[in-house]
């Protein structure tokens, strides 16, 4: 194979840079010297990244992005699609100018990926916060894309290593919980996590261990009726159509070690039941991936960490294994396609 047929072979991936104060203009510079098969664009403010590598030591090439550039990787050199601040950023000082800024870098993002110059997006942390505070109804990332792809519904898998974990609901109350969860919804989220593991991550049979709602999965109605009521039902319909669900198990034994080496991947019901022991096991390692919409996506497992922003003791850890995992996650997609 030729160098030029090898560069269209290469994953396509943009990335954006998330919260301009955060420390996502930080890690996404530590890709300069990073050995990645894949071809990187991002998606930020040039001057920022000047600035910002200055303050930090960072030797970095920065180059404008343009539809007919061919991105082939090479060592101290980033491609930049220029997308212009509102206001120069100032590291760990929020700025609620800027939070359109961040919103028109996740869309030209989008756009890439919906009209095939991308093949996937890799997200930097953004801060909900200051999005919200500009006037714009905003709770993450995978609702803007869910929203962006005609408002289907989105399932948010964290991995880390062989753990997998995906959520029922994802940021919600926790008192508005029990309400949203259906079994319609719990169903919806075992076929996208199958259908998923099967196309994304290559997985023939993925086996899927539910999670209950409540403690002791209900205790047989004592403790809440929803499992029995709602997610053994959709359990139950599931295994009908040939998914290897199982459960509802309670899910404070579903997330030990010996249980998640069982399986392929863990279905909580909400946030905080399934992620606190996932980021215990790999906390800065791990990668949060969006499952059910056209577009690939993958992201850090962190915060916009402001107090880091610009010391350079930011780990890029997690947006190396997001950025690895996109590319990983193309070469199955384009092998099924």
């Amino acid at each position: 194979m030729n160098a030029s047929a090898q560069r269209v072979a290469l994953p396509r991936l943009w990335l954006t840079t998330g919260e301009p104060a955060g420390i996502g203009p930080d890690i996404v510079l530590s890709l300069a010297d990073a050995p990645l098969a894949a071809e990187l664009v991002l998606v930020a403010d040039p001057a920022l990244l000047r600035t910002r590598a200055q303050q930090l030591g960072i030797s970095v090439e920065l180059e404008e992005w343009t539809p007919d550039c061919t991105a082939a990787p090479r060592t101290g050199r980033l491609w930049v699609r220029p997308v212009a601040l509102r206001t120069p950023a100032i590291p760990g000082q929020l700025d609620v100018r800027n939070a359109s800024y961040v919103l028109e870098t996740l869309q030209a993002a989008l756009d890439a990926c919906r009209t095939g110059t991308a093949d996937a997006i890799v997200t930097a942390p953004v801060q909900k916060s200051i999005i919200a505070d500009s006037g714009v109804a905003f709770t993450g990332h995978t609702e803007f894309f869910a929203d962006g792809c005609g408002g289907l519904q989105p399932v948010m898998m964290l991995l880390t290593g062989a753990l997998r974990v995906a959520l029922v609901t994802t940021h919600l109350p926790l008192r508005a919980v029990p309400d949203a969860i259906t079994t319609e919804r719990v169903l919806h989220t075992l076929q996208i996590v199958d259908h998923d593991l099967r196309t994304r991550f290559g997985i023939a049979k993925p086996a899927l261990h539910v999670c209950g709602l409540n403690p002791h999965a209900g205790e047989g109605g004592h403790l809440g009726h929803e499992d029995a009521d709602l997610i053994a039902p959709a359990i139950a319909t599931a295994r009908a159509a040939g998914i290897a669900a199982s459960g509802p198990f309670p899910a404070d034994t579903a997330l030990t070690p010996e249980r998640w080496a069982a399986c392929d991947a863990v279905v909580a019901m909400y946030h905080d039941q399934g992620l606190p022991a996932l980021k215990y096991a790999g906390f800065g390692h791990a990668v949060n991936v969006t499952l059910g919409l056209p577009i690939i996506r993958t992201s850090v497992d962190h915060g916009t960490a402001l107090d880091l922003a610009g010391s350079g003791r930011a780990s890029a850890g997690s947006l190396h294994a997001a950025v690895e995992l996109a590319a990983e996650m193309v070469r199955h997609h384009r092998a099924v396609a």
